[in-house]
């Protein structure tokens, strides 16, 4: 996956606020929990469990941020909640990102 200048900028910027292996274990955890609590939580039966997944997926995230010493990328730009995503994707090797740091900014 291609991304321009803009999101290139937002996942280096994120990989830099999660060096810790620490972190990045907790994140490894977080997030895909977090992930898949949305498409469990769409179904009523499904709810209690995502809830759960929710819940203790972001307890991971947090977790991981006392081990950073950073507070979460996501408090200066929402975006950063989709990036994690991306981020996650690419550590487990779901996607392929290529960065395209000189790419002109979108106006």
């Amino acid at each position: 996956m291609q991304l321009n200048r803009e999101w290139s900028e937002l996942l280096e910027s994120y990989k830099g606020d999660h060096q810790h292996p620490k972190n990045q274990a907790c994140h490894a955890i977080g997030i895909p929990m977090i992930a898949a609590s949305i498409p469990i939580g769409a179904t009523v039966i499904g709810l209690p469990l995502a809830a759960g997944l929710f819940t203790v997926g972001w307890g991971f995230q947090f977790a991981g941020h006392v081990f950073e010493g950073k507070k979460p990328s996501f408090v200066d730009d929402k975006r950063n909640l989709l990036v994690g995503l991306l981020w996650w994707s690419e550590k487990v090797g779901l996607l392929e990102l290529q960065s395209t740091p000189n790419a002109p900014r979108a106006s």
